[in-house]
């Protein structure tokens, strides 16, 4: 790894080890330091919507997600009467060959966490626990990072710090970046328990209806555990041992025949929808729940966290190759606004949840979501029901020239920028370093056999397609317009 790493990841959640995997891809020297003395156990986050299962796909870990975690069960309400109804949370959609995932996966954030420290181990890297950042300066030329360590305090010199340390990030608060927003009015407990009574073939609510008393207990797939979560008085202590949740769950359910057997982690909190006023000041970036924090409502926590080292990952890497510093001022331009609805949507959701409805759709899920307006995506023409720079690049179902099965998220796949040209030339566009080039169509490499990639993107023959190393359409030209798209890439390419 080096001495002198060129990256400081501070806090090892879900955004602190995507950005090291996105680093370690790269080959960029890092450290990854977390506070906690040994991994978090809990199971906050436990939805994995679909595009960050792409995401995944993408670093090489989404079969193994979905071997340590299962699908979402039925909801089941049970009603006073002893009855109960079942109905679907999550709108149901098959997948299809542009969107190969459709259901939110549901996996414990702690089961998530071990997935990605083994693929970050496959690396060759891993996380420093017991290391905690007490200090930040920086100049010009970097930032020095003040670090308490189980042998004592060191101090660490790196090019830059990236602060995924939490809703209470001591890295924003050591840089005065303001976090406003507001408390919800509502506070909860979280836990995860070992229970017995209650089979597992449903995510289980009893008093929908009402707040006060409401309670729902789902099975934590990949686990023998449930996840409880109940609303509980804004003051006041709540008791977190298994005879008091044991307690909670027989008053609320109205079902003696239920036992807390173990709490293997709980939590009482109040939901809070915060962003931060800024995710950059100088040499320090903030990720995750340092720059957001959102009602758990929808999913979209995690998640979001997720795709922001995604994002951030590949530009901090190019900039440290050789890119302008201006690709790492894309990062804010595209996270934030993404952030600001996704604490819109989730606020929203958690309303509607207060008045028993929690009905979730396909704007929770990710795949509509893109970057339009920044100044990464070269504007366009508009073209009228086709992808558009900015846009998700959709998967497709192709056959490589000697026939085989390929399917364009295996084109993907890595750490480069893909040009894709339809029915073009290929001799139309130089080999350049960094960027992958097929050409679709006859006398092509990649044949469209079945349709799919015509249907999914509409582009007319001729065209040319750049797509991003996260997977977002970067431009799309026609031929005579090549040099517009390979000066647009030079311009972001280390």
């Amino acid at each position: 790894m080096g001495n002198i790493p060129d990256v400081v990841i501070c806090g090892a959640g879900a955004a602190g080890l995507t950005l090291a995997i996105e680093l370690a891809r790269r080959g960029v020297a890092f450290r990854l330091v977390e506070q906690r003395e040994q991994p978090f156990h809990g199971s906050r986050g436990k939805g994995i919507q679909p595009r960050s299962q792409e995401v995944f796909e993408d670093m090489g870990i989404v079969d193994q997600l979905f071997a340590a975690g299962g699908r979402y069960p039925v909801s089941r309400s049970h009603h006073a009467d002893g009855t109960h109804t079942d109905a679907a949370v999550i709108e149901a959609a098959p997948a299809s060959p542009a969107e190969p995932y459709r259901q939110p996966l549901m996996v414990p954030q702690f089961l998530t966490e071990s997935v990605m420290r083994d693929r970050l181990a496959e690396l060759g890297h891993r996380v420093d626990f017991g290391h905690g950042v007490i200090g930040v300066e920086q100049d010009d030329t970097g930032v020095s990072v003040r670090l308490a360590t189980p042998t004592g305090e060191q101090t660490v010199r790196t090019r830059y710090l990236i602060g995924t340390d939490g809703g209470r990030s001591f890295v924003r608060q050591a840089l005065g970046i303001g976090f406003p927003g507001k408390t919800l009015g509502v506070r909860a407990v979280v836990a995860d328990i070992v229970l017995q009574g209650l089979p597992r073939d449903a995510w289980h609510t009893f008093n929908q209806d009402d707040m006060a008393q409401r309670i729902s207990l789902c099975p934590l797939m990949g686990t023998r555990l449930f996840q409880l979560q109940a609303p509980v008085p804004l003051e006041g202590e709540v008791d977190l041992s298994a005879d008091g949740l044991g307690a909670m769950v027989r008053a609320r359910t109205g079902r003696h025949d239920l036992t807390v057997l173990d709490v293997q982690w709980a939590s009482a909190y109040q939901m809070s929808a915060r962003l931060a006023e800024r995710y950059r000041d100088g040499r320090v970036f903030l990720a995750g729940d340092a720059a957001h924090t959102h009602p758990p409502t929808g999913g979209q926590g995690l998640n979001t966290s997720v795709q922001d080292a995604y994002n951030l990952g590949w530009k901090l890497a190019a900039v440290l190759q050789g890119a302008p510093d201006a690709l790492l001022g894309t990062y804010e331009q595209e996270r934030r606004p993404i952030a600001a609805s996704m604490l819109g949507l989730a606020t929203t959701l958690l309303d509607h949840a207060q008045r028993g409805d929690n009905r979730r759709g396909r704007e929770v899920q990710q795949l509509d979501l893109g970057y339009a307006d920044a100044s990464l995506s070269l504007p366009a023409e508009l073209r009228s029901g086709r992808i558009t720079p900015g846009c998700r690049a959709p998967d497709a179902l192709l056959q490589g020239a000697g026939g085989q099965p390929v399917r364009l998220f295996e084109v993907f796949r890595g750490t480069h920028w893909t040009l894709l040209g339809y029915e073009t030339r290929r001799a139309a566009a130089p080999a350049r370093k960094g960027l992958r080039m097929h050409v679709i169509g006859q006398g092509g490499d990649l044949r469209d056999a079945a349709g799919h990639f015509a249907e999914a993107y509409g582009l007319e023959p001729g065209e040319w397609l750049l797509i991003r190393p996260d997977g977002y359409v970067a431009a799309v030209v026609v031929e005579a317009d090549i040099n517009v798209l390979e000066a647009h890439f030079e311009r972001h390419a280390p």
